[in-house]
């Protein structure tokens, strides 16, 4: 582990390990995706492992201001942690949270605070998050998404954001999946 990640790690286990056990669970297993994405991203596999491991930390009661955790989260590693801005951008738009964010009244926000990230590391922590069930294990996009509208129910603005999200979560999974192969890397 590089020392981004080491320092990632330490701030999510501090926000999540006690307090969301599962979430801390399903946030080691997006990180030890994100390692096995290494060879795949050469001199940015430390990026999106900092990224992997912080990528949830605004559902922290510690972090939680408004209630979005792309944002809450991302504000936090910028006001506080002091993270780079390329860190930032890729927790605050992780798996297509602008789409969420649209649907909360939050878009304008959102971008104007965090711009979209590198397309390729955004795709990637989209695959190693929508892969990873809220226990850690590995799961097919199909099951996690299935899994998110069980827990969420039918209306929540979370069910809605992830029937218009779907195409854009799949294709990047896909996208990561297909890269990989061809770069011979077994997922």
């Amino acid at each position: 582990m590089n020392a981004d990640a080491a320092w990632a790690c330490e701030i999510a286990r501090d926000l999540l390990e006690g307090p969301l056990p599962r979430r801390w669970a399903h946030t080691q297993g997006v990180a030890g995706k994100a390692r096995d994405l290494a060879p795949l991203l050469g001199d940015q596999a430390g990026l999106l492992e900092a990224a992997a491991w912080l990528h949830d930390i605004g559902y922290s009661p510690d972090v939680a201001v408004i209630g979005f955790h792309p944002l809450d989260g991302a504000r936090y590693l910028r006001d506080v942690a002091g993270a780079n801005e390329m860190l930032c951008r890729l927790v605050a738009g992780h798996s297509c949270a602008i789409i969420e964010a649209r649907e909360r009244g939050l878009a304008e926000v959102l971008s104007s605070e965090f711009p979209p990230a590198d397309a390729r590391l955004s795709r990637a922590l989209t695959y190693c998050d929508m892969t990873t069930t809220p226990d850690g294990k590995p799961v097919a996009i199909s099951e996690r998404l299935a899994e998110i509208r069980a827990r969420y129910g039918p209306v929540h603005v979370v069910t809605r954001f992830t029937r218009l999200a779907e195409p854009h979560l799949v294709g990047a999974v896909e996208h990561i999946q297909t890269e990989s192969r061809l770069a011979g890397l077994a997922l």
